[in-house]
């Protein structure tokens, strides 16, 4: 899993929880998680299962593998002349419906 989702790369430091394959029976949603906090704490888990369900409609869903996926760095500069590095963390579930 982690290899497939590392090929992918992910864009915008908001995106939430997206798809990044998606098949007729299942795919690979990833979020962004904090790493004080946890993948399994992270509030964008509810929606990626979430949309997994939606994805999957009436039938159950098994997950075949998570872990943590490529994420990014990013430059921020609140103040001109001051920039930080931001580090995002990302984590993937790769799911099968049933």
């Amino acid at each position: 899993m982690v290899a497939t989702i590392a090929v992918f790369t992910l864009l915008g430091c908001a995106d939430g929880v997206k798809f990044v394959q998606e098949h007729e029976n299942g795919g690979v949603v990833v979020y962004p998680f904090r790493g004080d906090q946890g993948s399994l704490l992270s509030s964008f888990r509810t929606e990626a299962l979430a949309l997994i369900q939606e994805k999957c409609g009436a039938r159950s869903y098994t997950i075949v593998r998570e872990g943590e996926a490529q994420g990014r760095s990013r430059v921020v500069s609140p103040i001109e002349g001051q920039a930080e590095v931001i580090e995002e963390r990302r984590w993937g579930i790769q799911f099968h419906c049933e």
